[in-house]
C-alpha cells in the first residue's frame, strides 16, 4: 500500500477509460491466457479501493485474511461456489465476498470491476 493521506478525493470521469497498466498472468488461473492488471485509487491501512480488469478465462479466488466488495462496471462473470447455484454478474451488479470465501470465477467477457478491499484486522478494529 501506498502512503496516502486518511482523507482524498478521487475522481474518476470515465472508469472504463481509464488506463489500468500493464497486464500480467492471473496467478491462479485454471487455464492459459487468463490476464489481469488493477489500479489502486486510493489505501489506507487495512483499506484499499480501486479498479480490476481481467480477460476471458477461468480462476480460481480465495479471500483469506480480508473481505473484498466489488462494483462491474463491465463485462459479464459467472462466480461458482461450492454447494451454491452458480450467479452470473455485468455491469451495475454488486459481489460482495467475506473472509473465508472461495470460489471458481469464468470471465466470459472482458470484465472491470470497482473494488474495496477490507482485511480482517480494519474490519474489526483490531
Amino acid at each position: 500500500m501506498t502512503d496516502q493521506p486518511d482523507v482524498a478525493t478521487v475522481a474518476a470521469l470515465d472508469p472504463l477509460a481509464r488506463d489500468l497498466g500493464p497486464f500480467a498472468p492471473k496467478p491462479t488461473a485454471l487455464e492459459e491466457g487468463v490476464l489481469e492488471a488493477s489500479d489502486s485509487l486510493w489505501s489506507v491501512p487495512g483499506v484499499d479501493a480501486g479498479y480490476w480488469e481481467c480477460t476471458p478465462g477461468r480462476f480460481a479466488a480465495t479471500r483469506v485474511g480480508y473481505a473484498e466488495v466489488c462494483q462491474f462496471l463491465s463485462g459479464r462473470v459467472t462466480v461458482e461456489v461450492e454447494g451454491e447455484e452458480p450467479v452470473t454478474f455485468g455491469a451495475g451488479d454488486t459481489l460482495v465476498t467475506p473472509s473465508g470465501w472461495r470460489g471458481v470465477w469464468h470471465v466470459h467477457e472482458t470484465v472491470r470491476k470497482l473494488y474495496v478491499i477490507i482485511d480482517d484486522a480494519a474490519a474489526t478494529g483490531e
